[in-house]
């Protein structure tokens, strides 16, 4: 029976939400708390509550993604109580390592001021539906959608199938946030690769997993206050690779390896055993500590070429795609939930500006641009990259770079609620034109440098503080500060000539190990003085004795 046949049996509502998971759930929640009398409609094919400990991927949360929870829809107390205050991303260049203790590490000493979280994605998504139907969403889960029809004039339909029986919803917006299932995205012929070719297996096991673990050195394990490296999303770097550790509240890890797919096929980690045959050989300290008694498997996935672009998610005919209906990146910044936080923002926009009953061809065009902006940007930090991650004289600067191109532009942006701000995005263009110029020359410069390092991976157990560069861990402070028009728009200026000092010292750092290497545009770009050290003495007191060690 098509959906179309159905009409005169169809219950009605404002917005149906196709998918009752972090993207759509989030998104109800916004929406009612935006506009109260709105009805909303989720429709979710699993039954809840459902498992904690092993349910899906994409624990771990950054700035935008944590903002977005945590103020936005007031969630902070659940996550301070029920889930794990993250201790920022931590980087091991520990590639064949049986000592992460002789390892470069990258990462903070003691906690950011900006909080973020470890999220149980069960045990959110659980509590998540339990409040949207205190807020009077219609969540109807263990409910399966068996059609759509779009219908811009008369309302869309979808025929919903719930514990056998059927019926249809008529609804004024459909928003497709049903993951990669992607009703919308393949109904309407969406779908669009990046060019950008990650491979991925993930599994849970039972316990804690703690990098302190490895180490009988007090000096090393005081390096961090507190000492908790465990409550960090741990990445064990190496050449094409990175393998996720992180800690979920309800006593499982998670982990994860994502490589690129020419360096190590999946073939080579798509089965448990492939998987932990695959770490014996790249990360043993790692293999030796899962095959040890109390980390019992929980589940196992993996996932080919898994990241992916959409050519439209807002539309003027009422319907949009949030979260992974839409675009995936790559989970290295786990931008998931920032990208789900900026998309339900931009479709809550458009939603409350149609109910008033204002035109929205406009905006939707305005933020489609914005939202392919942001997405284009960020990919540039991924793709084409993945051969640089062994290197621990390369990435940590990457990885720097990266963060401060993150936290001067766009969680900005987010947190100070200017995503939607017309005027304010209207006089800062030129400054994120200039950016991503730089982001662009500084990504190419860091790929020739990568490839010009043909040595042995370095192995010299320093830390590279990065909770010690105080303008750094100012950039994180300053995402909280209430500022007026003029203020802040001075202070995205201030972030933008931040980010020329530090390409300047960047470039100046690659050219002192290969003197002819291409500046990919940027000696073009840059202002300032040459001689500020922007990541500071400290910086390089490390970075340095590190090299003399090694040479020695």
């Amino acid at each position: 029976m098509s959906a179309g046949a159905m009409v005169g049996a169809a219950d009605a509502t404002d917005v149906l939400i196709l998918g009752g998971g972090l993207a759509g759930l989030t998104l109800a929640l916004e929406l009612r708390q935006r506009m109260p009398g709105l009805r909303v409609t989720v429709v979710e094919r699993r039954m809840h509550p459902v498992r904690e400990g092993a349910f899906k991927v994409g624990e771990s949360t950054v700035e935008i993604g944590a903002h977005y929870f945590s103020q936005v829809l007031g969630l902070r107390e659940h996550l301070d109580a029920e889930q794990v205050r993250k201790f920022g991303f931590r980087f091991f260049f520990s590639e064949g390592s049986e000592a992460i203790d002789r390892c470069t590490e990258l990462g903070v000493s003691q906690l950011l001021p900006t909080s973020s979280w470890q999220i149980d994605r069960g045990r959110f998504e659980n509590f998540l539906g339990e409040r949207a139907r205190a807020l009077g969403v219609d969540f109807r889960d263990a409910s399966v959608v068996r059609g759509i029809d779009i219908d811009a004039v008369g309302g869309h339909l979808a025929t919903i199938e719930h514990d056998g029986a059927t019926r249809s919803i008529r609804a004024r917006w459909v928003v497709d946030a049903s993951g990669r299932a992607g009703l919308l995205k393949r109904k309407l012929g969406l779908a669009r690769d990046n060019a950008h070719h990650i491979n991925a297996a993930w599994w849970r096991v039972e316990g804690r997993v703690d990098p302190n673990d490895w180490s009988q050195d007090p000096q090393w394990l005081q390096r961090c206050d507190p000492p908790d490296r465990w409550r960090s999303t741990n990445h064990m770097c190496g050449p094409g690779y990175w393998f996720w550790l992180i800690p979920l509240a309800s006593g499982a890890h998670s982990l994860g390896i994502v490589c690129d797919a020419g360096m190590h096929p999946l073939e080579t980690i798509n089965s448990h055993d492939k998987a932990m045959a695959w770490l014996r050989e790249h990360q043993p300290q790692v293999a030796r500590t899962l095959e040890s008694p109390g980390h019992a498997l929980l589940d196992f996935g993996f996932l080919r070429d898994f990241s992916y672009d959409c050519k439209q998610v807002f539309s003027a005919n009422r319907w949009a795609l949030t979260g992974e209906a839409g675009v995936f990146l790559d989970p290295f910044y786990s931008p998931g939930s920032d990208f789900i936080a900026i998309g339900n923002g931009y479709i809550c926009d458009l939603v409350e500006k149609e109910f008033a009953g204002r035109s929205i061809d406009s905006y939707v065009t305005l933020y489609e641009r914005l939202f392919r902006s942001f997405y284009d940007n960020t990919l540039t930090l991924y793709q084409d990259q993945y051969r640089l991650f062994g290197d621990a004289q390369v990435m940590p600067v990457k990885i720097i770079w990266d963060y401060t191109f993150y936290w001067s532009l766009l969680a900005p942006l987010y947190y100070a609620g200017r995503l939607t701000d017309i005027g304010m995005l209207g006089r800062l263009g030129p400054q994120f034109e200039r950016a991503a110029t730089l982001n662009t020359a500084m990504q190419a410069l860091l790929r020739d440098w990568g490839e010009r390092n043909t040595g042995a991976l370095v192995r010299h157990g320093a830390m590279l503080d990065q909770y010690r560069i105080e303008w750094f861990r100012e950039l994180n402070r300053a995402l909280g500060d209430r500022l007026d028009d003029a203020a802040f728009q001075a202070r995205i200026i201030d972030n933008v000539v931040r980010m020329q000092w530090l390409a300047a010292e960047i470039l100046a750092r690659a050219r002192r190990t290969h003197s002819d290497i291409d500046d990919r545009g940027l000696e073009a770009l840059l202002v300032g003085d040459e001689r500020h050290r922007s990541l500071g003495a400290a910086w390089y007191a490390d970075e340095d004795a590190a090299a003399e060690a090694d040479a020695a």
